[in-house]
């Protein structure tokens, strides 16, 4: 069966429902996305309370970058946009998954299908890269 497209909400606002949701010392909480069809995990990234508004309100994905210090719109320069279908919070409220659909089957910025292509190799104690670009 297939999970149709987030609902978008253009006008939720802040509320007591954000309270389930655990943010750290910088008022962020961790992200993952998993892509719908494959069940494959693309990446991990950051969301402020600004960054989840704005994801539910345009049903795709706005991270918050750290390194830029501002909103990221997933697929604003690249085109490989990750539109929501699911959003999930874990059981102690300090991880939040979000299932989507990958636009263009690239998710990481290495120009990868996800961004967990490293894979630990016991034999040759090293890590192995197990996607290409």
């Amino acid at each position: 069966m297939t999970t149709p497209k987030l609902t978008k909400t253009p006008t939720l606002q802040a509320g007591p429902w954000l309270d389930r949701i655990v943010w750290n010392d910088l008022g962020l909480v961790p992200v993952i996305a998993q892509e719908a069809s494959s069940g494959d995990i693309l990446m991990m990234a950051w969301m402020n309370q600004e960054a989840l508004l704005q994801t539910l309100q345009k049903g795709e994905a706005v991270y918050w970058s750290r390194s830029r210090n501002k909103l990221w719109h997933k697929g604003d320069e690249s085109g490989h946009f990750q539109t929501i279908r699911e959003i999930r919070l874990d059981c102690d409220g300090d991880t939040l998954l979000l299932i989507v659909d990958q636009k263009g089957g690239i998710a990481c910025h290495t120009g990868r299908h996800s961004c967990f292509f490293n894979e630990w190799d016991p034999v040759a104690s090293n890590w192995v890269d197990t996607i290409k670009p």
